[in-house]
């Protein structure tokens, strides 16, 4: 089990949807403000804990999705922040691409580092719990909004971001090894 690369490969999965969506609905998402890009995870997250919690689904699509989704709108949520002052509502899809991959590498570089220091504590972890801590750092970053981004001691919006990115694809690739056992 190589963590570099089962990440690279839950990625690769959810940069092929953003591409794919990004060539079918251009970059849309420029309208959304940061706060309604935190509100979007946060339905993803809940829609995954009310699936986990009654193990059933009235929609037929489960769960992997909306933890792509989570990837997907967390990257968006960090180019977002990056690009405030940008008001362009269309982005060229190669130009895009870029900002994503940059994003991830440095998701990637995070992980790395936490996970090296963690010692994959996470492949011991329950899916569940990427759930909750998803759920845990929204509500910690909805605070940060409300506070207009002011941190007395914690990391910021961006820290958040990456942190659920981490989370779902940790969560994606146990799924992926349920699935292929």
């Amino acid at each position: 089990m190589n963590t570099s690369q089962q990440f690279d490969e839950q990625i690769a999965i959810c940069r092929d949807i953003f591409h794919k969506k990004t060539l079918d609905y251009s970059t849309s998402w420029r309208v959304m403000r940061p706060k309604s890009i935190t509100d979007q995870l946060f339905i993803k997250a809940q829609r995954i804990q009310t699936i986990e919690e009654a193990q059933q689904k009235l929609v037929n699509e489960g769960v992997e999705p909306e933890f792509i989704g989570l990837v997907n709108y967390a990257v968006i949520g960090l180019i977002q922040l990056k690009m405030l002052s940008d008001k362009r509502t269309e982005i060229p899809a190669e130009e895009v691409m870029k900002l994503y991959d940059i994003e991830v590498a440095n998701i990637k570089s995070l992980m790395m580092a936490k996970n090296h220091d963690y010692g994959e504590a996470w492949r011991n972890m329950r899916t569940s719990s990427f759930t909750d801590l998803i759920l845990m750092k929204l509500l910690r970053i909805k605070q940060i909004e409300a506070n207009k981004g002011k941190t007395i001691i914690s990391e910021g919006i961006d820290a958040g971001y990456s942190d659920i990115v981490n989370y779902a694809v940790f969560a994606l690739i146990q799924l992926a090894q349920k699935n292929n056992s």
